[in-house]
């Protein structure tokens, strides 16, 4: 039997969350669609949405290269190994939730989809209350002050 007192959280929120989000956006969006800027400003939208991809694309690939070198988990609900600040972990210590979120609105402003820009934040509430709170405590049970240290230095989102 696993011990789970020394996991960040049982269940792995976040991919549970943001797929939940999308979803329900594309529900939400043939049902009931919001009316979407329109142009001139729709195109700079468009553009800034690819941007945002591009970006993405960016963060998750340091942050998953960054977690196979330091061979630990990228599974939010297993227990860490080694404590990750290098590469995107540098500038967030959530880089791939981060990305997630810049996923939704990037979704949201490509497609014209408002509905994605509101679920966009509440999914990255609820990732915050469900899985960064845990995984946060799971950190500084395993790494003490040199996780403390390193919270004190780099943001939780940006």
């Amino acid at each position: 039997m696993t011990d789970t007192a020394g996991l960040p959280n049982r269940i792995p929120w976040p991919p549970m969350i943001y797929l939940a989000a999308i979803v329900l956006g594309i529900i939400l969006h043939i049902v009931y669609p919001l009316p979407f800027i329109g142009p001139p400003f729709s195109d700079l939208l468009f553009a800034i949405g690819w941007l945002l991809i591009v970006a993405v694309v960016a963060i998750d690939v340091s942050a998953i290269r960054t977690l196979h070198r330091a061979k630990t988990t990228i599974m939010p609900h297993r227990a860490s190994e080694h404590l990750v600040t290098s590469g995107a972990f540098s500038f967030s210590r959530n880089p791939l939730y981060l990305a997630n979120t810049l996923l939704m609105f990037a979704i949201g402003l490509v497609g014209e989809v408002t509905w994605f820009l509101p679920l966009g934040l509440l999914a990255a509430y609820l990732t915050g209350i469900l899985a960064i709170k845990g995984e946060e405590r799971h950190l500084t049970t395993r790494f003490g002050k040199k996780y403390l240290d390193y919270s004190k230095r780099v943001r939780r989102w940006i």
